[in-house]
């Protein structure tokens, strides 16, 4: 399809990039029911590595399927699907060419108790090409002692899968033995993870929706001082979003752990409101019987049409 003027607007963005790069995003931004918007429904599947197969699939045993997934990514219009490498290896082919993919290239699983999270590189650049991939994808976690080392081996991802022409989504998650649980998802630290994961590089960045709680005692007395506002949800986006090159980087928020119906509609509302690129929903989506997921991603995307 023609680009829309938005969309060519968010390209203009990243000038330095070379031209295959930007058809990718441009892929991206061209697919499903959110075409031409510049606004993004991703659905991500890593749960099963990260979390175990039961408590991802168990809810929804068609889950347990990779076909599942490509599927309902299919019809339910997203803008693509993500996922490690062994689920897109295994029914890649039989869809290939009707989702853009995001090969995930990094893992880690809930067995090891650790206080400096690092996930394991499972997937390559060459995989993502071998697999027709439209982006690769990459976690880190601000605040892990380890996050030096993933912060380089995210450049040199970044630098390879740039010089063959595909883009970057980084999920940026704080965590670690120095960040306290309600500070993983304060405003102040969210985003931060923005900027962090801009600054390295990403052409897209995904952050946990922000909350109410300032987690640096420093950052805090920048809050109060300059009356940045928190207290609702698009105001914390907001900020998130400025903090992302003023909003020059596309910032999307992931779904989070499973919740009803209208409470993934009304937090989709505080997103799009503040001015959010979208959202990355994986539990919400596919733990539900699949009419139901359905119905759910197609009012997501309803809101960020009716408020985008």
């Amino acid at each position: 399809m023609p680009s829309t003027d938005r969309v060519k607007q968010i390209l203009s963005w990243y000038a330095s990039d070379n031209v295959g790069v930007k058809t990718n995003l441009a892929r991206l931004m061209n697919h499903g029911t959110l075409a031409g918007t510049g606004k993004f429904v991703i659905l991500p599947v890593d749960q099963g590595f990260e979390h175990g197969p039961a408590r991802s699939f168990a809810p929804n045993p068609g889950g347990y399927d990779p076909d599942y997934h490509f599927q309902l990514a299919i019809d339910s219009g997203c803008n693509a699907y993500a996922a490690p490498l062994g689920f897109l290896e295994a029914a890649a082919d039989k869809f290939a060419g009707q989702v853009p993919l995001i090969l995930k290239l990094n893992n880690s699983d809930s067995l090891a108790k650790i206080d400096q999270p690092c996930s394991a590189v499972t997937g390559s650049v060459k995989d993502a090409l071998r697999l027709g991939c439209t982006a690769i994808g990459y976690t880190i976690y601000p605040g892990s002692g380890q996050r030096n080392r993933q912060y380089e081996d995210l450049r040199d991802l970044i630098s390879e899968a740039k010089a063959v022409g595909i883009p970057t989504i980084v999920w940026s998650y704080p965590r670690g033995a120095g960040i306290s649980k309600d500070g993983e998802t304060a405003v102040d630290v969210a985003a931060y993870a923005a900027q962090i994961a801009a600054q390295l590089g990403a052409h897209v960045i995904k952050i946990k929706p922000p909350k109410d709680f300032v987690e640096q005692a420093e950052a805090k007395k920048v809050f109060e001082k300059h009356q940045i506002p928190t207290k609702t949800l698009p105001d914390r986006v907001r900020h998130a979003v400025q903090s992302a090159f003023n909003g020059k980087r596309i910032v999307i928020f992931s779904g989070g752990e499973a919740k009803g119906t209208e409470e993934v509609l009304e937090e989709v509302r505080g997103i799009a409101a503040g001015g959010g690129f979208g959202s990355i929903m994986g539990r919400n989506a596919f733990q539900r019987p699949r009419a139901d997921a359905i119905a759910l991603l197609h009012a997501v995307m309803k809101v960020y049409k009716d408020l985008g």
